[in-house]
């Protein structure tokens, strides 16, 4: 059965880190490009950030880029995120996604298997 499940989220203070973790099951997430995304409250589903099969390629949102580092290690079938200088605004529910392809996209409808998400929430 095809899986990914993201962990690592929890209740951060600002400005500090978390590293979320996307691990699959059922495939081989070595073929695929994989992206992180987020839903705040009463929000759409944004892209935060995403990553070729290979990791050659990595792209970020405006909002994260300098403060989130996408990266993956296929010979544990698993993606990571880490969030440095986390804010409020940083607070949501992040979903890591496999891509249609092996290019880092972070384009919802590229995505063909989704994590049921990791709540992310930073506040003091």
């Amino acid at each position: 059965q095809l899986q990914l499940v993201e962990s690592g989220g929890g209740l951060v203070q600002p400005g500090g880190s978390l590293r979320l973790s996307c691990a699959a099951s059922g495939f081989t997430l070595a073929y695929y490009g994989i992206g992180w995304f987020r839903q705040a409250p009463g929000k759409e589903r944004e892209g935060v950030s995403c990553i070729s099969n290979g990791g050659g390629s990595t792209n970020y949102a405006d909002s994260v880029k300098g403060r989130f580092t996408i990266s993956r290690d296929n010979a544990k079938n698993t993606v990571y995120l880490q969030m440095n200088s986390l804010k409020p605004e940083d607070t949501a529910v992040y979903y890591c996604a496999a891509s249609a392809t092996s290019m880092c996209t972070m384009t919802r409808d590229a995505m063909f298997w989704w994590g049921k998400g990791t709540l992310v929430t930073v506040s003091s």
